[in-house]
């Protein structure tokens, strides 16, 4: 009769290591439904998945550009160009031809930014801030830095779809997940995604187009963007010029802390949907405690801190 040897400390160690993201959203849970009795009831927790979904979505896109070891700084501009466009057509061409055009201005961004990476050799750190930044110069100029205003409201009920306590925006976001965590874990570009990241000369001696990959991924983090852009727009019913500013910040450090490498060629959906819920959580719990601002701010920068010293302890295990 054999005897099933207890986990050694190390290994109960990298166990948890290996799950630390959801370690931790079980302690913020805990300690924000023992200190406001709103934090656990049906609508809070709603909202929360709700207010997750849209940096959600964003690091959907953005977990596939770093597994393949590169970064996007412009999503937050893309977002708020793709809303614009949603908007600011829709008395031209109708609401479903400008949600087309938003969504297609993503995409196009994506590729732009991807086919850049790939044929110049920049890094994407520098591609994509320039990005950024010109992108956000033409949602200035496209909405003479003015909020554009939706003129049939029929555009804003979509996200008033509920299924219980989940709304239509959260249950898009969960089934991106489910869908790019397959591409990733069952696809041959999700397994060369991988590669590609974590050695590309090995990827690129063993035949995969290397610059293909990343301009797949990159055109799929740019619609993504779009797709969180649009559907903001239908939330709010406006489409502010400074939408998503600082976005792309919050959307890496939820990507990082779910264990996604910096340096690429490690991580997964299941952990990013992870960290992106604990950001969403912590958002919630301290303005629930009606915690200043600038705590607020404290505490998100530690959470940044954490998740880069989360991403060195698991980069120095694989070493």
């Amino acid at each position: 009769m054999s005897v099933t040897p207890f986990p050694t400390r190390s290994a109960v160690a990298g166990l948890l290591m290996r799950n630390h993201i959801w370690v931790f959203l079980a302690l913020t849970i805990v300690v924000f439904s023992s200190t406001s009795p709103y934090f656990l009831t049906f609508n809070n927790l709603g909202n929360v998945l709700t207010q997750a979904a849209f940096i959600g979505i964003l690091a959907i896109g953005m977990t596939m550009v770093m597994i393949n070891g590169e970064i996007d700084l412009s999503v937050g501009a893309i977002l708020a160009l793709a809303s614009a466009l949603a908007i600011g057509l829709q008395d031209h061409i109708g609401i479903w031809p400008a949600v087309f055009v938003g969504f297609l201005s993503g995409a196009a961004l994506g590729f732009l930014n991807g086919t850049l990476v790939a044929l110049s050799g920049m890094h994407s750190f520098i591609v994509t801030l320039g990005g950024l930044i010109g992108i956000r110069g033409l949602v200035f100029i496209y909405t003479g830095e003015n909020a554009l205003m939706v003129s049939d409201f029929s555009y804003t009920d979509y996200p008033e779809i509920y299924l219980g306590p989940i709304s239509l925006t959260a249950m898009i976001f969960l089934g991106l997940a489910v869908l790019f965590q397959w591409i990733l874990s069952s696809t041959r570009h999700g397994r060369e995604t991988y590669a590609v990241g974590d050695n590309i000369e090995a990827a690129h001696d063993a035949g995969i187009n290397i610059k293909r990959h990343k301009v797949i991924n990159f055109t799929i983090c740019g619609a993504l963007a779009a797709v969180a852009g649009i559907l903001l727009s239908m939330r709010l019913g406006t489409a502010e010029p400074n939408a998503g500013k600082v976005w792309e910040l919050w959307t890496i450090i939820a990507v990082v802390l779910g264990g996604t490498r910096l340096k690429g060629g490690y991580g997964s959906m299941w952990m990013t949907i992870g960290g992106v819920l604990t950001l969403a959580v912590l958002r919630n719990g301290l303005r629930l405690l009606n915690t200043p601002n600038y705590v607020e701010l404290m505490v998100m920068g530690s959470v940044l801190i954490l998740a880069l010293v989360i991403d060195k302890l698991l980069s120095q295990r694989e070493a």
